[in-house]
């Protein structure tokens, strides 16, 4: 899920021309955007200036790689909206990587955990997310406890970045390719021979997908979803 990266490529944003990937996910996150222009945009000047941004169709959606735009928000670490992933692609994300009860799941930017409670209530995995925003990590964390799930599923309120997914057998992701590129050292360090790496809508710069499947969603969106091997 996605939705956060720490000064990534060049300083302060990080932004990728795979946002526009036919088009597929801007409905939703301008929607989202819209719900967020106070915390991104305080006062009159910052909001007509988000409006600029998404009647134009270019500006953070657009199909130029800006990487040097002002940070907004009190959090500088979150640099977009917090999107979360349609449940019938977190479905089919665990489903491509065959994730069941000896798998350890790690989902880095968890967001509210829904791929942390999929995976461990109904695919019986051992599952950890990560997230940094520190109201998702609650939130997520108090639905784990409320489904009485904390005995296999976990949230680490931690920056992806600093964190050991060795354990990890399995990998989901929903972040720029921007982020996927910075991240793909240290997967590449840490995971193990077969196991399994699984993007939502952004690919992983450099790899080559196992598979590639499309979901659409209940509001006919369509999705992207890259698995990935490790050799």
């Amino acid at each position: 899920m996605a939705r956060e990266c720490k000064q990534i490529l060049a300083p302060p944003l990080c932004l990728s021309t795979s946002w526009l990937r036919a088009g597929r996910i801007r409905a939703m996150r301008h929607r989202q955007f819209r719900k967020s222009y106070r915390a991104f945009f305080g006062g009159a000047i910052g909001l007509t200036l988000g409006l600029v941004l998404l009647l134009s169709g270019e500006g953070l959606f657009g199909q130029n790689d800006l990487t040097a735009l002002p940070q907004f928000g009190s959090n500088p670490n979150k640099i977009v909206p917090y999107v979360p992933t349609p449940p019938e692609v977190v479905q089919k994300m665990l489903e491509l990587a065959k994730v069941g009860q000896d798998d350890t799941v790690y989902d880095l930017g968890s967001g509210d955990g829904r791929i942390v409670i999929m995976a461990a209530d109904k695919f019986g995995a051992h599952a950890v997310g990560v997230e940094l925003d520190p109201d998702l990590y609650k939130q997520s964390e108090d639905r784990i406890k409320q489904m009485g799930l904390d005995k296999r599923a976990e949230i680490l309120h931690e920056d992806f970045f600093n964190v050991n997914i060795r354990r990890a057998t399995v990998v989901t992701l929903y972040l720029l390719t921007s982020v996927n590129e910075r991240l793909k050292p240290m997967l590449e360090k840490q995971l193990r021979s077969g196991a399994r790496v699984v993007s939502h809508d952004f690919q992983m710069p450099g790899w080559q997908p196992e598979k590639t499947e499309e979901v659409v969603d209940k509001n006919g969106l369509s999705h992207k979803v890259y698995l990935y091997v490790r050799p």
